[in-house]
């Protein structure tokens, strides 16, 4: 099921339309397992080591699968803040290859 982005917790606005949000509305709290945040634009950003997809370092994506949800939820709250500080993305970011 969908869940829609809560308020604040998406990217700036040129991540956001390419990728959707960021925040996982109620990550923080849901008793459910953490979704991942992938967003199927794996792209490394060479000077921060972000995925201009969903954010995450290479080794939290290596690692994903056998995070517990706490770990998970770790990771869920940087995104906001690292997709921010990435620069726009380019249609040669989200066009596949």
């Amino acid at each position: 099921m969908a869940r829609a982005p809560s308020p604040g917790g998406t990217a700036d606005s040129a991540h956001a339309g390419a990728c959707g949000p960021v925040h996982h509305a109620g990550v923080m709290n849901d008793p459910l397992p953490v979704p991942s945040p992938c967003k199927n634009i794996c792209r490394m950003h060479g000077p921060s080591g972000y995925c201009v997809g969903c954010g995450r370092t290479l080794d939290e994506i290596a690692r994903w699968s056998v995070l517990d949800d706490d770990g998970k939820r770790a990771v869920w709250a940087v995104l906001p803040q690292r997709m921010a500080a990435l620069p726009p993305l380019t249609e040669d970011d989200v066009t596949p290859r």
